[in-house]
């Protein structure tokens, strides 16, 4: 069965469930109104002829609710602005029972004529009890859909021992209004450091994230710093005023196309502005400088990875004195900006077909939370090495691409076409991150390698 079936044959599947929660929420609504009608005592005609009845009362319903596109509609897409459906197809059911009452003959109809005030009191009931189903589905699948679900792994957070090693001390964040650095802000600022300074070019990014700190951690000294990290001159001025005992380096270019089609920049801003940032870390005598690198940098074929496996080499190569130099590799940050989980989201929001690279396309993924507990754990270590996480299996996108669709209430292939758009210049059909024995030693933090090589 290809894929399109199999998500017909769901979507058949999970209308087939809410019909059969529907029915049950109209028995409810239906018996209820009885027993409030004759005071919680049975009905004179008895409850056969209840039974008979409540088929005619859920036939009405159904034909009602398919009618105003109730099942048209995912439970778990239904917003307030699609109650009034229900509500409309309830009291269309209401109208119907009770014009059968009025033109059906007493005697031969009696048993499926309920009465006028059971009819009543049962589409009030009705329509609370289907649109309760209905928003208590909604909250569960909210609870449930998280970013933890969608990749099926589970997340590692910064430890006791790595928020000892952040406290008191003054450290400084580069590239701080970014996905990845500003969650770095965030925990190391829970850690309640002595300073943190935020180093970021980008005014909206850097104003926001400053914001932010200084209302959810007023202890806290903050600097904002609007500066390049290419800029040598700034770099020195800040080290001059502040003197960080702890870098944290997470300004990059990270879009493979962007950087494969601008080389020059993406060597001068990731590899030579990581190098000059390092040799003014060590002329400092900072404790710990920490690179943010990426599982781009295995075995290069784009001109990123190659930039960000120079920077490491970069900052590896300064070893030898005070300053203990590592660098972290991690696969992609789920949702980080530009990333192809954002690129979907924005797509099943418009109803565009969600473009996929190849089918057989596979990434490594970690939520934000993890990869900045790793980065994080790393920088508290002693080692002069290359970290790599043990990221569990790779994620196929085009797997990814469906469960995010049904996440948002629809049916891929059906309601939001999938379409392959060929794998762009620079790009793995598989990245690689080995942590096996040959290629790694493992460490005693979870999860935490360090690569031999």
């Amino acid at each position: 069965m290809n894929r399109k079936a199999k998500e017909t044959a769901f979507f058949a599947a999970t209308r087939l469930i809410g019909a059969v929660a529907d029915a049950v929420a109209l028995a409810a609504a239906y018996y209820g109104a009885i027993l409030l009608r004759f005071d919680l005592q049975s009905p004179r005609w008895g409850w056969l002829a209840v039974l008979t009845s409540f088929s005619v009362v859920a036939v009405v319903h159904f034909v009602s609710l398919f009618s105003f596109g109730c099942y048209r509609l995912a439970w778990r897409r239904t917003h307030l602005e699609d109650l009034p459906r229900y509500f409309a197809a309830t009291f269309l059911a209401c109208v119907v029972l009770t014009v059968l009452r009025v033109f059906t003959p007493v005697d031969s109809f009696a048993s499926v004529r309920p009465p006028y005030s059971v009819t009543l009191i049962c589409f009030v009931l009705a329509s609370i009890f289907l649109v309760i189903w209905r928003i208590a589905w909604c909250w569960f699948w909210e609870a449930c859909s998280s970013d933890k679900a969608l990749i099926r792994r589970d997340v590692l957070h910064m430890g006791e021992e790595a928020a000892s090693f952040f406290s008191g001390k003054t450290v400084m964040v580069t590239g701080a209004g970014g996905s990845i650095g500003s969650e770095i802000v965030r925990q190391v600022a829970a850690a309640r450091p002595k300073m943190l300074l935020l180093v970021e070019r980008g005014e909206t990014a850097l104003y926001d994230i400053g914001r932010e700190m200084r209302e959810r951690a007023a202890e806290v000294q903050i600097r904002q710093l609007m500066k390049d990290v290419n800029d040598s001159s700034a770099m020195r001025a800040i080290f001059e005023e502040f003197h960080p005992e702890v870098v944290l380096h997470a300004a990059a270019y990270k879009h493979v196309p962007m950087v494969e089609e601008n080389p020059e920049e993406g060597w001068r801003n990731n590899t030579e502005a990581t190098r000059q940032l390092g040799e003014i870390s060590r002329e400092y005598g900072v404790l710990r400088f920490v690179l943010i690198s990426t599982d781009k940098a295995v075995s290069p074929v784009s001109v990123m990875g190659k930039t960000k496996l120079a920077a490491e080499k970069a900052v590896m190569e300064l070893n030898g004195g005070a300053t203990k130099f590592c660098a972290v590799r991690f696969g992609n940050v789920f949702g980080s900006s530009g990333s192809v989980v954002q690129l979907f989201r924005e797509q099943i929001a418009l109803r565009m077909p969600v473009t996929v690279t190849h089918p057989e396309m596979e990434r490594y993924f970690m939520t934000v939370s993890e990869a900045v507990g790793l980065v994080l754990q790393a920088a508290s270590r002693t080692e002069k090495a290359i970290y790599t996480l043990d990221m569990g299996d790779r994620v196929n996108i085009l797997d990814l691409a469906e469960r995010m669709i049904r996440q948002a209430g629809y049916r891929p292939y059906v309601d939001i076409p999938i379409v392959f758009t060929g794998i762009r210049p620079g790009e793995k059909l598989r990245e690689e991150l080995d942590v096996s024995e040959k290629s790694a030693y493992k460490t005693d933090m979870a999860r935490i390698y360090i690569t031999k090589s």
